[in-house]
């Protein structure tokens, strides 16, 4: 289950507050997050890597709630963002822009611009062509644009093919061969700046292998172009256990980094989204009805696919708790009310017997969950709560019908 949550006085809790708590103040569906579980996640990735020099950037995309981003931000993070929406978020949050790193493969011109204003630590450039395009708006602007190029290194990272990044059969990054060139050009356009080489393999990565593997090979890069560069980014992925997972986590990857790290004298640069979030937060939900045909029993809860997808898109697994727990077992998919049979939260799960107003937890919804959610079948979104030990706050407030049409003529 999410880190920070456990059963005290035979309910379920969020450090010291208790989820029915919650439930009762700002109704359901409603993410709940844990400021000790996030401050405890960021602190293990710092220690694990102590023994070089590093700056952990927190990736947006995970999660950008202000408050959690306010939470991590005030221990020291920076920020990994993909769009101008997520830099402008990256700053609300109080995070410098000395400490942000632009990554995506399809930077517009306004974003560009938007970060060269807000003097970003580096973009993370993935093609040619979006290479130029920052020398020429740099240029426009009378500056030099920080760069670091992403480099592909075709390794396969063992996860969910929808979240690999690594191999050459997908969008992401530049080839080795094609780095060492383009880093050439870099050095001789004069509204370029070369700072660094990054890569990400891709997401929920349980072995640090792939991730080693695939640094070796950018180091060869880093040392084909015979520039000196500052930072060494090694992106983000480490994973998180939802079900049976076990990942090997920071220290190891530390360990087998840090001499690749001390013997090229750069700074690293980390981008771990999930891994800090991710364990930090849980989906409230309340059981709406109970359903049985002559194949299943159906749980139909008021937290649906639009508000968790990650079931729906990646076959995902999470954790379900109920609030109150319960004797006995039996086995039920839990729905929502979407009109979709893609709308679950699980299938063929084992709970104790459940009644409508139940309040179900379901676990490790810190990460990808608020973020990808949407307004499907004109659902207003979900609420976002913070809990700070004993008290808890409302972190975003719960969308209205009002919220569907905004803008709309």
């Amino acid at each position: 289950m999410s880190h920070g949550f456990d059963y005290r006085r035979n309910t379920l809790h969020c450090e010291g507050v208790a989820l029915s708590a919650i439930a009762e103040e700002y109704g359901t569906p409603t993410f709940v997050y844990s400021r000790a579980a996030l401050e405890a996640n960021y602190q293990r990735v710092d220690a694990a890597f102590a023994g070089v020099p590093h700056l952990i950037c927190y990736s947006l995309k995970a999660n950008g709630n202000l408050s959690v981003g306010r939470v991590l931000a005030a221990q020291g993070a920076g920020a990994d963002v993909v769009s101008g929406g997520e830099l402008f978020r990256a700053r609300k949050m109080g995070i410098e822009g000395n400490k942000i790193v632009y990554a995506s493969v399809g930077k517009m011109v306004h974003e560009i611009e938007q970060a060269l204003a807000d003097g970003i630590l580096m973009f993370n450039v993935e093609s040619r062509a979006e290479l130029e395009t920052i020398a020429e708006v740099a240029a426009r602007r009378g500056q030099r644009a920080p760069i670091a190029l992403r480099v592909n290194p075709n390794i396969d990272p063992k996860t969910h093919p929808y979240i690999t990044t690594g191999m050459r059969k997908y969008k992401f990054g530049v080839p080795p061969e094609e780095a060492v060139e383009l880093y050439r050009w870099t050095v001789r356009t004069p509204s370029l700046q070369p700072v660094g080489i990054q890569m990400h393999i891709g997401s929920q990565l349980v072995e640090v292998g792939p991730i080693v593997e695939a640094a070796g090979k950018m180091a060869e890069v880093l040392r084909a172009t015979g520039i000196p560069l500052r930072y060494f980014d090694v992106g983000g992925g480490l994973g998180i256990t939802y079900k049976d997972e076990k990942p090997e986590g920071p220290e190891l990857l530390a360990k087998k980094l840090a001499p690749l790290v001390k013997s090229l004298d750069c700074i690293l640069i980390l981008e771990p989204g999930r891994f800090l979030v991710g364990n930090a937060g849980i989906l409230l939900t309340k059981v709406i009805y109970i359903k049985t045909n002559p194949e299943k029993k159906f749980v139909i809860a008021d937290a649906a696919m639009n508000d968790l997808i990650r079931p729906s898109l990646y076959d995902a697994y999470h954790p379900i708790l109920p609030v109150v727990p319960a004797y006995g077992a039996e086995t039920v998919d839990v729905v929502g009310p979407i009109c979709e049979s893609g709308d679950f939260l699980a299938h063929g799960r084992e709970l104790p017997p459940l009644k409508a107003g139940d309040l179900l937890a379901v676990g490790n919804a810190g990460a990808y969950g608020f973020t990808m959610s949407s307004n499907y079948n004109a659902r207003p979104r979900a609420a976002e709560v913070l809990v700070e030990g004993e008290s808890f706050r409302v972190a975003r407030r719960r969308e209205n019908y009002l919220d569907l049409i905004r803008g709309e003529e």
